[in-house]
């Protein structure tokens, strides 16, 4: 979910969502299959990322959707 609030151009919000999608997919097959929900809480400002297509916000979301998936991936084993 990446709600309006926290990325406010169309453009941006898709840009994320390919994000999420490209680093899932990276991660599909170390997962167990479940439905996952990726939720954007906190802002991406204009001011720091001018352009929804810039180099700089794609390395912010992708570093942090990599962190988040990796602490996932870590899980599956204490769960099981």
């Amino acid at each position: 979910m990446v709600p309006k609030r926290w990325a406010r151009r169309a453009v941006t919000r898709n840009a994320i969502k390919r994000q999420i999608y490209t680093v899932s997919a990276s991660f599909e097959g170390g997962l167990p299959q479940a439905a996952y929900l990726v939720r954007l809480r906190s802002g991406f400002d204009r001011k720091v990322f001018p352009s929804a297509t810039s180099v700089a916000l794609k390395a912010a979301v992708r570093a942090e959707l990599l962190r988040l998936f990796e602490r996932l991936d870590g899980r599956k084993g204490v769960a099981s």
